[in-house]
């Protein structure tokens, strides 16, 4: 298997697009292309051809260079068996435990619903990238628009069992936002604090990726089930982990 090389594109407000390729074979795949121009013009300065275009969701400022992209380079579509009707484009079709193949780069697929229902998420192993979409956000999660809280605690305990070394590359630039709310969360948590003033020292520059070692440490949204946050929240430790998730969410939208 071969490692692949990642080139991360800021477009919109705070989406990031990522182009993946994979050098010995040449294929090239880019992860939810909200607009076509950035990636066609990094395309053209790397002299890559556009091999696949993969899909975490059916958002529009996920799928809207779909088609522009399909049409420029004649790359096929990747995405949600569950969601095929809302994928623009799509061609291939997958589900939990499949594997897609980048050229010689192997992702295994994993079903992430609870910001919709349709939601997938890409694990390159052999590169130690995630491509989570808008499932898992660094110190954050993804609003739910149409799954349950018990289906995205399912999804984030899911991600949360790959290994610590696993870069997470989320879809938005939410960082600074939610370590305000983490840090009413767990005042205390040092690994948080540590994270929070590497991301103020940034200076504007990209905190994405990021390690999930530090994610498990420092996201509350993936720390429902310890006694802190369940305190924070108002619950008993040994409450049920999807509903201090659930509470956890819900402070996180009126926040």
């Amino acid at each position: 298997m071969a490692r692949l090389i990642v080139e991360q594109i800021p477009v919109l407000s705070d989406n990031y697009i990522y182009l993946l390729h994979e050098p010995e074979s040449g294929a090239t795949g880019v992860v939810d292309p909200a607009v076509a121009e950035p990636v066609l013009a990094i395309l053209r300065a790397k002299g890559w051809r556009l091999s696949h275009i993969l899909n975490t969701h059916h958002h529009g400022d996920h799928t809207g260079g779909n088609l522009e992209l399909k049409n420029a380079t004649g790359a096929q579509v990747v995405g949600a068996r569950k969601d095929a009707g809302r994928i623009p484009g799509i061609d291939v079709e997958l589900s939990e435990g499949e594997t897609f193949l980048l050229g010689h780069a192997a992702a295994m697929v994993f079903e992430t619903p609870g910001h919709t229902s349709g939601h997938i998420a890409y694990w390159f192993p052999e590169t130690d990238a995630l491509f989570c979409g808008d499932t898992l956000f660094s110190l954050g999660c993804g609003r739910l628009f149409e799954g349950t809280p018990e289906q995205m605690w399912a999804s984030l305990s899911k991600l949360r069992e790959l290994p610590p070394e696993t870069n997470v590359y989320c879809a938005h630039e939410y960082t600074a936002a939610n370590g305000r709310f983490a840090r009413m969360v767990e005042r205390d948590n040092l690994a948080l604090l540590t994270r929070l003033d590497q991301v103020a020292h940034l200076a504007g520059k990209p905190s994405v990726p990021s390690l999930l070692a530090d994610e498990r440490a420092a996201n509350p949204f993936l720390r429902a089930d310890t006694p802190t946050v369940a305190r924070a929240v108002g619950l008993e430790p040994g409450t049920e982990p999807a509903r201090v998730f659930a509470e956890l969410r819900r402070r996180k939208d009126v926040f």
